[in-house]
Order: C-alpha cells, then sequence, then structure tokens
C-alpha cells in the first residue's frame, strides 16, 4: 500500500477540485474496508452496501478531514460506524428517544429535547441533504430508483425485493449494484459542495 504521506497529496489533490482522484482511494482501501465489514456484519449481502455507504460517507465528509490522523485509520472508523449503525438498526425494531426518525419529506425528526447537537440549522442541513438525494435518484432510470427504494426505504432484502419485483434474484443483485455505482457518480459530480449537506453527525 502507498505511505499516509502519499493518501496526503491524493486528499489534498480531491479537496483541489480533482474530484475523479477520489477512485484511486476507493481502489487502494476496497479490499480491506469489505474484509472489515464482512468480519462485523454476517449477511454477505448487506456487506456490498455498507462498502459503497463507507465511501460515499467518506467523500462527503473529506473536506473535515485532519491531516494528522491517517487516512486508513479515518475510513476504518467510518467504515465501523456503519456497521455499528446498520447492527442497531436491524436489532432494534422499537423508536429509540436517542435516535432520529426519518420523517416523509426525507429529513430527521429527533426525540430526545435534551440533545443539543440537533438545531433546526442542523435540521435545515438534513433535509437539503435528502433533497440533494432524491434530485439525484430522480435522474435516475426507474428500475434503479425502484430498487434503491425498496432497499433503502422499506429496508427489505434481495430476497424480498425480488418477489415484489417479480424479478429473478440475480437481476435484483445487478440493478442494485449499478444504482448505487451510478448514485455515487452523481454525488461525486457535487464535489466539496456536498460537505454543505452534512449534519454534525456525520462529521464524527
Amino acid at each position: 500500500m502507498e505511505s499516509s504521506a502519499e493518501d496526503e497529496a491524493v486528499i489534498r489533490d480531491i479537496l483541489a477540485g480533482h474530484t475523479n482522484a477520489f477512485a484511486k482511494l476507493e481502489r487502494k482501501y476496497r479490499r480491506i474496508v469489505s474484509f472489515l465489514i464482512r468480519k462485523m456484519i454476517r449477511n454477505e449481502e448487506d456487506v456490498e452496501d455498507l462498502v459503497q455507504e463507507t465511501f460515499v460517507k467518506a467523500y462527503a465528509a473529506l473536506p473535515s478531514f485532519q491531516f494528522e490522523y491517517p487516512f486508513s485509520r479515518w475510513l476504518y472508523k467510518i467504515a465501523s460506524n456503519r456497521c455499528i449503525d446498520h447492527l442497531r438498526k436491524r436489532r432494534f425494531q422499537s423508536v429509540s428517544l436517542d435516535e432520529p426518525i426519518a420523517t416523509r419529506d426525507g429529513g430527521d425528526l429527533y426525540m430526545d429535547p435534551a440533545d443539543k447537537g440537533h438545531t433546526p440549522d442542523t435540521a435545515l442541513l438534513a433535509k437539503e441533504r435528502a433533497q440533494l438525494l432524491r434530485e439525484a435518484l430522480e435522474t435516475m432510470p426507474e428500475k434503479y430508483r425502484e430498487v434503491i427504494r425498496l432497499r433503502h426505504e422499506e429496508e427489505l432484502d434481495y430476497l424480498e425485493i425480488a418477489e415484489r419485483l417479480k424479478q429473478p434474484l440475480g437481476t435484483v443483485k445487478a440493478h442494485l449494484f449499478r444504482a448505487r455505482k451510478l448514485l455515487y457518480k452523481k454525488l461525486l459530480r457535487h464535489g466539496s459542495h456536498f460537505e454543505e449537506y452534512m449534519t454534525d453527525e456525520d462529521r464524527e
């Protein structure tokens, strides 16, 4: 693997506006991130989703990256947090007061009044971020929008999606993989401007 100094050079290149350079970091770390997530998540079909989410989140948070720390450690923490969030969501079906509830307009509703981190300002940013994602989804083919919606909004597994759409399981997996790739590319086009749609929680 390249050194931390070389990672730093790539990151500075990305922050300077060469957003395509992020693909270098993804190629370099994708295998190890997949390995780490696979160790935490026993459901194999969720691994690729979480790998993709990790890199999307890392790209969005890159402007807040602190260069005194290794990029690899920072990326692994994001992957770990994604897994923890995923396991928590799967484990607890009831509403928790300290976790956000997704609203119908795409925002997050926090029930705990003592949580000072979720101010009206951050709630507004969350809504703006959700709007950006919806706009990106609207430009995608219907077959991709539908599998994204079923997977990430209704939280159906691959087999359930296949049954709902009356499609072969392999077709569903292929469509979801291509949909995530396409969405990822669309978000990359926003460059550093995507940072403004992040909440404080995303910068952990």
